[in-house]
């Protein structure tokens, strides 16, 4: 499987109704979807009581917000958003004690493997289940979001919403007519040395990774996606570093200041999704595309949603730790008369 793109892929937009935080459905609602399972009044009363393992010393162990990194309300939507295709397939997904898994209990898995990026044995241990039910559980949330969940990821469609992103860009630092943020990072894996076939996985900094291209607007959500390229190639995204003049500096500072928008969504999406933030041991890079996609789609939702966890959180523009800036080896004739002319406007020179 090739590299795959986030905003071509967009289906039809699904309800979005989102339940109160507080409230789950009622037990006939729940009845009619998941078939004759109960459901408990307050389903994490009863899920919270059942974490074991270093997860259930933590001091924050009964915080909802805490244990998944998002609230009550997104939880409640993501669940209305994927209940339709996790439910529809019957599975025997049960924990260690046979009990069957709700669609709250599946959604929760899947969110803690994603956002806490810690192993299948972690997340089991935390929460009375096999590994291979994390893992398979984890999977079907990532197909399911994938089919319910792209129209939260989205090129602007109308003449006013792209207006409005231009607005809102030229107001950080004078930037006119930008419609977006252009960056990319690299989620490091760990593969086996002595394969050849993965040698197009090394990159400059003598890592194996992928690299995922993300265009932001003013608000960090992710406009568009590619997600899949081997790490050995060059962004080639960076302006050349030597020779500029004044007013080429001067642009260069406001670009940068711009960019700093993607850079920023690119840090929160790691820090946020921690799956993708360390070292990957040995993942299955047809997988790993899609399960990066559906990081973007929920760091997409959060902002949609304006949960208030992302209040709590620092804003960094670090996300490549360890990587160089990389330089163009080659540039376009055409682009850099742009960009002088670029200057001059943004420094009042330019001529009448």
């Amino acid at each position: 499987m090739g590299p795959i793109r986030g905003f071509k892929r967009r289906k039809k937009a699904a309800d979005k109704k989102v339940f109160d935080q507080n409230v789950l459905p009622s037990s006939a609602t729940v009845a009619s979807s998941l078939g004759s399972q109960p459901q408990p009044l307050d389903w994490w009363d009863e899920f919270s009581k059942r974490i074991s393992g270093p997860l259930s010393q933590s001091k924050d162990s009964k915080s909802f917000e805490s244990v998944f990194r998002i609230s009550r309300k997104t939880f409640n939507y993501i669940c209305s958003l994927v209940k339709d295709d996790m439910m529809a397939r019957q599975s025997n997904f049960t924990d260690i004690n046979g009990k069957p898994l709700s669609l709250n209990d599946q959604v929760a898995v899947a969110l803690r493997r994603l956002s806490s990026g810690e192993s299948l044995s972690i997340i089991g241990d935390a929460f009375g289940m096999n590994q291979s039910t994390v893992s398979q559980v984890t999977w079907r949330f990532v197909e399911a979001m994938e089919e319910r969940g792209l129209h939260h990821l989205s090129w602007p469609s109308t003449e006013a919403e792209m207006e409005q992103i231009k607005s809102k860009f030229e107001k950080i630092r004078g930037l006119p007519n930008c419609c977006g943020a252009i960056d990319i990072t690299h989620v490091v894996m760990t593969l086996p040395t002595m394969d050849p076939s993965n040698n197009v996985w090394f990159d400059q900094e003598k890592n194996y990774s992928m690299i995922l291209q993300a265009v932001v607007d003013p608000e960090m959500r992710f406009r568009d996606v590619i997600v899949g390229w081997p790490g050995s190639l060059s962004d080639a995204i960076v302006l050349r570093n030597s020779g500029l003049s004044d007013l080429q500096i001067e642009f260069n500072k406001r670009h940068a200041a711009t960019r700093m928008v993607a850079q920023m969504a690119l840090a929160r999406l790691k820090e946020m999704w921690r799956i993708i933030h360390g070292v990957m041991w040995m993942p299955d890079k047809n997988r790993l595309p899609r399960i990066v996609l559906v990081c973007c789609l929920l760091h997409n939702i959060l902002i949609d949603l304006e949960d208030e966890v992302l209040d709590d959180m620092s804003l960094s523009h670090h996300h490549d730790t360890g990587y160089r800036r990389q330089n163009c080896e080659s540039f376009d004739q055409s682009a850099l008369i742009m960009r002088d002319k670029l200057s001059l406007y943004l420094t009042g020179k330019s001529p009448p």
